[in-house]
């Protein structure tokens, strides 16, 4: 148990990549200090242990070198804590399948930017564009989760698994930006099973700790009409 309570975050409330990495925390009861950092004004402590993208989160473990980018700390976590609600799978191929999705959700869906792009897109053949977008990609999120899931609750099956803890951040993300443009990501008639999948993990106690409210959510969109700041 010692491991548990060396465990520190930094990050920023808002951020879904920090949010990810809470909800690993949370499903797996791990003990930890959080930091919030101010992404206007980096901390020292931001740029001396993210020198390279100088983004959150970043964990720190005890005497460890810093551990940056959500992906590679919810897998640190896994690895060092399994017992403790393992998410990954223990079968190689499913972990690669796992492994190939999350990078599709961050690198091919990539949500939060896309919520940025869709913000300060005034025109709506603009709008309409993005939002095609994010249909087309959350199609294929829906074939992924019903091979995925296996008619169960979630991606993975019983209980949460490591594809419910990357998708999962965007939730209450998705939910605030579809209030504000007229949308619906996880839409009941396009994408059937992801969109019970998420009112499902919605209800979850990890997630809904370690997912913000409007408040916080409205706060970060009025600094990103000042700043771009790092937030993976």
């Amino acid at each position: 148990m010692g491991k548990e309570s060396e465990i520190k975050l930094l990050g920023t409330r808002a951020s879904p990549f920090v949010n990810r990495v809470q909800f690993a925390l949370y499903l797996k009861s791990i003990k930890h200090e959080y930091t919030e950092e101010n992404l206007a004004r980096k901390s020292e402590l931001l740029l001396t242990s993210n020198p390279v993208h100088k983004k959150v989160p970043v964990l720190f473990h005890a005497d460890k070198p810093p551990i940056c980018e959500s992906q590679i700390i919810v897998e640190y976590l896994d690895e060092t804590l399994p017992d403790l609600h393992q998410l990954l799978p223990s079968v190689p191929l499913d972990r690669a399948n796992c492994r190939f999705w999350a990078q599709f959700i961050d690198t091919k869906i990539v949500f939060f930017p896309l919520y940025e792009e869709l913000r300060r897109t005034k025109r709506k053949e603009g709008q309409d564009a993005i939002k095609q977008q994010m249909i087309e990609a959350t199609q294929l999120l829906e074939e992924a989760f019903i091979k995925s899931s296996k008619g169960k609750a979630y991606f993975g099956g019983d209980q949460v698994g490591y594809l419910d803890v990357i998708l999962g951040c965007f939730i209450r993300w998705t939910r605030y930006v579809d209030e504000l443009n007229d949308f619906n990501t996880f839409d009941e008639v396009r994408t059937p099973e992801l969109a019970k999948w998420a009112k499902n993990l919605s209800s979850h106690e990890a997630l809904k700790s370690a997912t913000p409210g409007d408040e916080t959510l409205g706060s970060f969109v009025g600094m990103l009409n000042v700043y771009k700041p790092p937030y993976q």
